[in-house]
């Protein structure tokens, strides 16, 4: 992980905090080779501050579940098992099929274009297999879908499972050809919203969450037997 300081004019408290979590955002975490571990030392000197409102960060992010402090060997990094990253897809399939159906009903003509807009600006980095960049276009669609439900509390919930959520999303993109099937279910959904099919959006976009907990379910078994392993 690396940070750059912080600077002065802020609030040490909160700017600690949201700088951890966006450098964890962006950590492959799931990947085999991730290295999990912060080091205290290094990270309070890459942000030019004490070890002290660090550790208040890593509390505050330890109680959310992004870290976690291992009795004498450090913080590291919280992966989720696949029982918890399955229930976790299955929570976001149910709020973000809501969201779909509200935006089908609810949603203005111009703020559907942009989804469409983002769908086909984005699809162009699947094609050139720059899945990094697809990976942040693809979360962003389905926050898009959220926003336009109009309901904020819905994009407030599925919020609490972004970190992981994100992390999920783009070790899957890198698994066969997930990246292309997507793009083309990522159309049918706007096609649907466009149509204002509440009921084919809500759906179409489950059944497009739902492959992910399939695929999930299918091939991760083997990586939380490792996890288990090296744990021991």
């Amino acid at each position: 992980m690396k940070l750059s300081p912080l600077p002065e004019t802020f609030t040490l408290k909160d700017q600690i905090y949201e700088r951890l979590r966006q450098a964890i955002i962006e950590m492959n975490i799931y990947d085999d080779d991730a290295n999990l571990r912060l080091d205290e030392r290094s990270l309070a000197e890459q942000l030019g501050i004490s070890r002290t409102p660090l550790r208040e960060a890593l509390a505050r992010l330890e109680q959310e579940g992004f870290v976690e402090v291992k009795a004498r060997r450090g913080v590291f990094v919280r992966r989720k098992t696949q029982t918890e990253i399955l229930e976790m897809i299955v929570a976001w399939a149910a709020l973000e099929s809501m969201a779909a159906r509200l935006a089908a009903e609810t949603a203005a003509a111009e703020q559907i274009a942009g989804l469409r807009r983002h769908a086909m600006k984005n699809s162009e980095s699947s094609a050139r297999a720059d899945l990094g960049e697809y990976s942040d276009a693809n979360i962003r669609f389905h926050q898009k879908i959220l926003e336009l439900s109009g309901v904020a509390l819905l994009k407030d919930l599925a919020d609490s499972l972004f970190v992981h959520m994100y992390a999920v999303r783009r070790r899957a993109l890198e698994e066969g050809d997930r990246a292309a099937h997507s793009v083309v279910d990522h159309m049918e959904i706007i096609e649907a919203i466009e149509t204002r099919d509440a009921a084919l959006a809500e759906r179409l976009v489950r059944e497009h969450t739902m492959k992910l907990h399939a695929h999930v379910k299918r091939t991760w078994d083997m990586m939380e037997f490792k996890r288990q392993q090296n744990a021991n």
